[in-house]
């Protein structure tokens, strides 16, 4: 059996454009712009726990090695194809997509920076392997462990380890990374941090 979503990577890179793009986190920074993350080793498959078939809806993320406590919103595509924006403050997941603790890869977005300073995921590259991540749903809880992070330019999408081809119940947290650029008006680079079921 394959996963029921898995875009092209043209899609994908529509899907990411919001958040990720010229329309997302781009806000001047008003202090320190973000940090560049050390790399980590490439993702590693862990042996996956028993995904959850029909998985509830996603209420509430919670990252307690980066103090992330938020409420999930779903997030899904405008008429021309692009990913709806969530607000500044908010996490989003990809609600076209696998939800979190079902088989295949779900998405959770948030900023890194918004009007008012660091956002949502201004941390999100301190995460190391072995990091938990729990998805609370209106049907229980997944909790996910931390395999990998990797901060890569915008216009090199990882597209083959975001959307892998697999049963397991997988998570992708992305933001935007590297340092704010003036000139562009907006953040250059992707954090992705890549997680497993526990």
């Amino acid at each position: 059996m394959t996963p029921s979503f898995r875009p092209t990577p043209a899609v994908a890179a529509t899907l990411l454009v919001v958040v990720l793009g010229a329309s997302g986190c781009t806000t001047e920074p008003a202090a320190e712009p973000v940090p560049t993350p050390a790399p980590t080793a490439s993702p590693t498959p862990a042996t996956a726990a028993t995904p959850v078939a029909d998985a509830g809806r996603p209420i509430r993320v919670e990252i307690p090695a980066i103090d992330v406590d938020e409420r999930l919103h779903g997030v899904g595509l405008k008429e021309d194809g692009a990913m709806r924006v969530h607000d500044f403050g908010d996490a989003g997941w990809y609600d076209r997509g696998p939800r979190p603790g079902a088989p295949g890869p779900a998405v959770l977005v948030a900023h890194v920076r918004g009007p008012r300073g660091p956002d949502v995921f201004w941390s999100l590259h301190e995460l190391e392997a072995g990091d938990r991540v729990v998805v609370h749903r209106t049907d229980g809880t997944s909790t996910f462990v931390v395999e990998g992070s990797e901060q890569v330019p915008k216009e090199e999408l990882p597209y083959d380890r975001i959307w892998p081809r697999t049963d397991d119940a997988v998570l992708r947290l992305i933001t935007c990374g590297g340092e704010f650029d003036p000139a562009i008006g907006g953040f250059p680079d992707n954090t992705i941090v890549y997680a497993s079921l526990a």
